[in-house]
């Protein structure tokens, strides 16, 4: 895990700097990332520039810096993330003879020479990890950007500056490619539009015009030199121009549908099949040269990983969980429970609510874009708790879009088949009646029934209604926090709902797989793996997702629906494993999600500071945000009549990122 730059521009271009000296500029920007080490390397001949920040964690020698040029010299890499197979690599390089001699026992050296030796394309379809890379090759004159199959590691690329001085610039965040002289790439209105929506802004686009995000699974090739942005509005794979060509080197709609084809039908063999991939997953990921644990919420997902990762080691895993105040939203209580019957060295770091509060200044400069998912604040008090004992984290992140377990995959059909027979008159009426109380008073009526913050999601469903005349309408309002044709950007595109994408031909049939297919699709990549690798890269610990293994993948959707989303709970499979290493009663409990109380903050402790970001005035001076919409938000929101804290806080994190960056950040 580490922080990566690069630059390319022409050397007859003009400029005040050396580019040799912007690029280290750039990494740099990157500190955080990567606090072990340094480095850059030049073809100024060429005028590709490369520059790396190292968090040491395989071969914390010198031997495994970067940027790594391979044993011929004709392959250059900066690599961010980790290989998990490369010792396979590495002796299947050996046993085809004629491998280098090798200089250490890094993954980022395997890598290097797996592509001189196989070729990109070959050697990304035989790495199992998470990763986003850059390879120069000197002889072909050909720039190879990768981002690995689900998003774990993000990439950002595009054009900066004008004329002569334009350059071609990417790096693991944004921060990076600010420091190239002449950056003014003002805020993309679209892409605004779609993160009020979304509450993230999704790839391929970027919050800034002119850069974009490699989408997951996707290699970029840049041919040549000038590199010039093709004249696509959008950069979404595959296209091809003079000089560019981007496509998708791995297919999840691929994966469903082979899927579908391969289906399990007996269920000890799927257990059986599912136990074995998850653990080797978890094993080859628990392998490093510094120390490793887990986070552990209790929850199915993180029990599973810590409940794989201690059956596999020779001394207690160490895993770690943060602690609330406010009851409602702790799990520190079932965290302990599980680590106790694990045999896990626990770690719980107990936080106040205001100093989760105190995070909420570093979140513009933290996530680089505006972030909306307010689970943003516990998971990065959960990272800083783990960074003080170990250097990497093993995370149950993708389990829930893999093997069924929001309750939206379950409650979503049965819902919309009640709801699609009613006469539009009858159903704004039950709009109008779940609308009718105030969240506090649903709150208090179904406090027996042991629902929590039953009136947000009553409010939440009956705004995702209105309007829907479809299951996939229903969907969609349901990931919205703006509604899809009332995002309050001024000069915004005049756009209805956000498409959605495509479903492969076999597969997803089932509205539940068709839900799980595009939130690893979007969902995934965008909000939760962004939250987690900013969250935690900010303090440079590194994460790793055992559930994202492309083969662990691939086996959940052979998995028939009965093992995932269909009837209980949800995530059958998962519940039927765990329930091998530990008693049902320690994890059979409703899901609850990672989050903070925002709601009540806004209409508290975090009232004046709202005001102050919500303020007519400015919001009609800064022009990018209506006032009308978020006022009457605000207003409803304040005075306790509806929940609005998930449309408010996209608008509260734009605009602290707006007063830390500006138009021009």
């Amino acid at each position: 895990m580490c922080g990566m730059a690069g630059l390319v521009i022409a050397p007859s271009a003009a400029g005040p700097e050396d580019p040799a000296a912007v690029v280290v500029r750039m990494a740099d920007a990157l500190r955080h990332r990567g606090p072990d080490g340094a480095g850059a390397w030049h073809d100024r001949e060429a005028g590709v520039h490369l520059a790396h920040r190292r968090l040491a964690v395989l071969d914390l020698s010198p031997t495994g810096a970067q940027p790594m040029a391979s044993a011929s010299g004709r392959s250059v890499v900066v690599l961010n993330g980790e290989i998990y197979d490369h010792l396979e690599l590495r002796a299947r390089l050996v046993a085809e003879g004629g491998a280098p001699a090798w200089r250490g026992r890094s993954d980022t050296e395997t890598l290097v020479e797996a592509i001189e030796r196989w070729g990109i394309a070959a050697t990304l379809a035989r790495c199992s990890g998470m990763f986003a890379l850059a390879v120069w090759d000197r002889r072909e004159r050909v720039l190879h950007l990768a981002r690995d199959r689900f998003g774990e590691k993000p990439l950002y690329y595009g054009w900066v500056g004008e004329g002569v001085g334009r350059a071609f610039a990417f790096g693991s965040e944004l921060k990076a490619l600010r420091a190239v002289p002449g950056f003014a790439n003002p805020v993309c209105r679209e892409a605004l539009a779609d993160y009020l929506r979304l509450a993230f802004v999704p790839a391929p686009r970027s919050i800034l015009r002119g850069i974009h995000k490699l989408e997951p699974g996707c290699r970029l090739a840049l041919h040549g030199e000038g590199f010039e942005r093709p004249p696509a509005p959008v950069l979404s794979a595959p296209l091809r121009a003079p000089g560019f060509d981007l496509h998708r080197w791995w297919s999840l709609a691929e994966v469903v549908e082979r899927g579908a084809a391969s289906a399990f039908t007996d269920e000890r063999e799927a257990l059986e099949a599912l136990e074995q991939a998850l653990g080797a997953a978890v094993a080859a990921q628990s392998q490093a040269d510094v120390p490793v644990g887990a986070f552990l919420s209790g929850g199915i997902d993180s029990s599973t990983v810590v409940a794989l990762l201690q059956q596999r080691s020779p001394r207690p895993a160490v895993t770690f969980t943060v602690a609330f105040d406010d009851p409602a939203y702790d799990e520190s209580t079932q965290a302990r429970a599980v680590a106790s019957r694990l045999g896990s060295e626990h770690h719980e770091l107990r936080v106040t609510a205001a100093e989760a509060r105190a995070t909420i200044p570093a979140l513009p400069a933290m996530y680089d874009e505006p972030f909306g998912d307010s689970s943003q604040v516990p998971t990065h008090l959960v990272c800083r708790a783990a960074r003080a004992q170990v250097t990497v984290a093993l995370s149950g992140d993708g389990g829930d879009e893999l093997f069924g377990g929001y309750n939206r995959y379950r409650w979503a059909p049965r819902i919309w088949a009640r709801a699609r027979h009613l006469p539009g008159p009858l159903r704004r009426g039950a709009v109008g009646a779940l609308l009718a109380l105030a969240p506090r008073t649903w709150d208090r009526l179904l406090a027996p029934a042991g629902v929590a913050q039953a009136g947000a999601k009553l409010h939440k469903l009956a705004d995702a209604l209105d309007g829907a005349h479809s299951l996939e309408d229903l969907y969609r309002n349901l990931s919205c926090a703006w509604p899809a044709a009332a995002a309050p950007v001024v000069g915004g595109p005049e756009r209805g709902p956000l498409a959605l994408a495509p479903l492969p031909t076999q597969g997803a049939a089932d509205p539940r797989a068709a839900m799980m297919y595009r939130d690893a699709l979007g969902y995934l990549p965008d909000d939760l793996l962004c939250k987690v690798d900013r969250a935690a890269m900010a303090i440079g610990l590194e994460t790793r997702a055992p559930f994202l293994d492309h083969r662990v993948a691939e086996l959940a959707w052979r998995l028939p629906m009965a093992l995932k989303a269909g009837g209980g709970p949800g995530k059958r499979a998962l519940r039927l494993l765990l329930a091998r290493h530990l008693p049902a009663a320690l994890f059979e409990r409703p899901k609850a999600g990672f989050a903070m109380p925002v709601g009540e903050w806004l209409r508290g402790p975090l009232r004046d500071w709202a005001e102050d970001l919500l303020a007519a005035d400015r919001l009609r001076r800064e022009a990018f945000l209506d006032p009308v919409p978020v006022r009457a938000a605000w207003d409803a929101h304040r005075d306790g009549r509806r929940d609005r804290g998930a449309r408010l806080w996209t608008v509260l994190m734009f605009q602290a990122w707006l007063a830390a960056y500006g138009d021009h950040p």
